[in-house]
C-alpha cells in the first residue's frame, strides 16, 4: 500500500463514481481502505443528542478499496501505476510509469 499516500490526487475505477478525482483524506493501513474527499458519499442517520447534535441525515465520505483507486501523477496529470526509482543516496521514491518523473 505504499504506493498511495494520504494528500494524493487519485481517479476512482471501478462503482458509482467511476472517473471521479479527488484527494486522499484518510487512510486506513490495516483494512486497505481510503477515504477520497467528495467521492463515494453516503448517508448516515444520526439520533438528535439535544445539547450537541440536532440529528437527521448526514453526508459523509464512505471508504474505498485501495484496489479501485489509481494515482494521477502530478507532472503529466493522468492516472498512472506506481514503479520505484532509486535515488544517488540508495532512498527508493515513486514514479510515473508514464512519464517517467519522480514522485513526491
Amino acid at each position: 500500500m505504499a504506493n498511495i499516500h494520504r494528500g494524493d490526487r487519485v481517479m476512482v475505477l471501478t462503482g458509482k463514481d467511476r472517473g471521479a478525482r479527488g484527494t486522499v483524506a484518510r487512510m486506513d493501513l490495516k483494512h486497505d481502505r481510503l477515504i477520497v474527499e467528495g467521492v463515494n458519499m453516503g448517508v448516515r442517520h444520526v439520533k438528535p443528542r439535544p445539547p450537541l447534535v440536532q440529528g437527521g441525515r448526514l453526508e459523509q465520505e464512505r471508504p474505498l478499496h485501495v484496489s479501485n483507486v489509481m494515482l494521477i501523477c502530478p507532472k503529466c496529470g493522468r492516472p498512472t501505476r506506481v514503479g520505484h526509482h532509486f535515488l544517488e543516496n540508495g532512498n527508493r521514491v515513486r514514479a510515473c510509469k508514464k512519464c517517467n518523473e519522480n514522485i513526491e
